[in-house]
């Protein structure tokens, strides 16, 4: 009876243990087949988008018209954009790829640049028609090598998730048609890059190298690193210190040290190997009930800064969510202000402590700066401004616009309705360079029914 009963026990367990790892093959089958159905989309959206950035290229080297041919750049900065996007879903991340994503990324800023000035009174010059053909024929054959991959695997059913694996193995050097036709797109584009790097037209679009570079001082030590964030973090005393370096791909050189005071609160601090200068901190203790007000927690920065001796720096937002206050500061220079130096500050309100700070803004942003003279008066500048947006605050301001250039502006503060708006508008062309909506004040939900 025992003997029976046990093999039933046993008949019934093993068929348990079948069903859950049947089970289990199936969930993790349906997240396979999910993954390789996102990168198929998004490899063959990536070949249909350089086969219609091509197109787009080649209408915009046929057209006479300035009024069809802005809105034609305009597209192929949107084309550029989406193929990009396609791109970054690609398990590509342990292939060479960059070069490629600048090709993209040199179109995009090109064809936005032309598209949003006015064609009329500056028409494309011979060198940008030049760089547009030049940029047609690239297209080209990086279209033609993803078309040739994209008939490869249709023709034999090859899969995106055996070149994930292969990376992630790293066998990425074996024999594999995906990987083998990324590679020459890579290889065909950098060829590319080294014939145009005369090309001063081609240059200018180039992204910029943004590190620490500039900064002056000598390199410090672990030790030295772990003293100044202590100071910079506010912490006399500490149980336990880690130091760990920046790893090898890393644009430029810093430390990451996390401090442990022994009571429970533990602060990671990161700063630049050259200078010793803190990119930014925080403190992971829990923030309690509000006891103080904004006002003080400005107060409370404005004396962190000065005691770290960052000058010049003038509050230009301040917002507060729960307990925590969060306050930006800016250079001003010659009454000007300027945006890419900026410091954001994280103020607990509860006692007034500092208990984040980000100034990698402030640090790659910080330089010499020769603010030219407005090309165009305040009141001229206000005309660009709608006529619904009631202007309460206006100064001139450095910002960084959408293509990565610094530009002088009026900045206007305005309301409309019940929203408040931030508009820049340049100081030499009148041209509306960027519009930010203000945030307002967060509704409260818990006493809502």
């Amino acid at each position: 009876m025992f003997r029976n009963i046990l093999i039933v026990v046993l008949a019934i367990g093993v068929a348990g243990t079948a069903f859950w790892g049947y089970q289990e093959h199936q969930e993790k089958n349906a997240i396979l087949i999910n993954a390789e159905n996102t990168y198929q989309r998004a490899f063959h959206n990536l070949t249909y988008q350089m086969d219609h950035l091509h197109d787009q290229i080649g209408s915009t080297l046929a057209m006479n018209s300035k009024k069809s041919l802005s809105p034609t750049l305009a597209d192929v900065w949107r084309i550029t954009s989406e193929a990009r996007g396609e791109v970054g879903q690609l398990p590509l991340t342990l292939i060479p790829f960059n070069k490629t994503e600048e090709f993209l990324a040199n179109i995009g800023d090109f064809s936005y640049k032309t598209s949003v000035r006015d064609l009329d009174k500056e028409p494309l010059s011979d060198e940008e028609y030049a760089t547009l053909k030049k940029m047609y024929g690239q297209s080209n054959e990086i279209r033609n090598e993803l078309r040739n991959v994209q008939h490869l695997v249709l023709k034999n059913n090859l899969r995106w998730m055996d070149v994930e694996m292969a990376l992630a193995a790293g066998k990425e050097s074996a024999d594999n048609t995906i990987i083998d036709g990324f590679k020459t797109v890579e290889k065909q584009v950098k060829g590319y890059d080294e014939e145009n790097l005369q090309d001063p037209t081609i240059v200018s679009f180039k992204q910029k190298d943004e590190n620490y570079d500039h900064l002056k001082g000598k390199a410090i030590t672990k030790e030295e690193a772990v003293k100044l964030a202590k100071k910079q973090a506010g912490i006399s005393t500490i149980k336990d210190a880690v130091v760990a370096e920046n790893g090898k791909g890393a644009k430029y050189g810093f430390y990451s040290v996390n401090l442990d005071d022994g009571k429970g609160n533990t602060t990671s601090v990161d700063i630049t190997k050259k200078g010793g200068y803190p990119i930014w901190f925080i403190n992971h203790r829990e923030v309690s009930d509000q006891k103080i007000s904004l006002n003080d927690a400005v107060a409370k920065a404005e004396k962190f800064l000065k005691d770290n001796d960052y000058q010049k720096l003038k509050l230009s937002e301040s917002m507060q969510y729960d307990s925590i206050g969060l306050l930006t500061f800016t250079s001003v220079q010659d009454d000007v202000t300027i945006y890419p130096e900026s410091i954001k500050l994280k103020v607990a309100l509860d006692n007034g402590q500092i208990v984040g700070f980000a100034a990698d803004d402030y640090l790659k942003g910080t330089k010499e700066r020769k603010i030219p003279e407005p090309g165009i008066s305040l009141s001229d500048a206000s005309e660009y401004i709608n006529s619904n947006v009631k202007i309460m605050e206006n100064r001139l301001a450095i910002i960084i616009n959408d293509l990565g250039d610094e530009v002088l502006c009026y900045e206007f503060i305005g309301t409309m309705d019940h929203d408040t708006y931030r508009i820049y508008i340049n100081a030499e062309s009148g041209q509306e360079e960027k519009i930010e909506k203000l945030q307002n004040a967060e509704r409260v939900y818990e006493d809502v029914v």
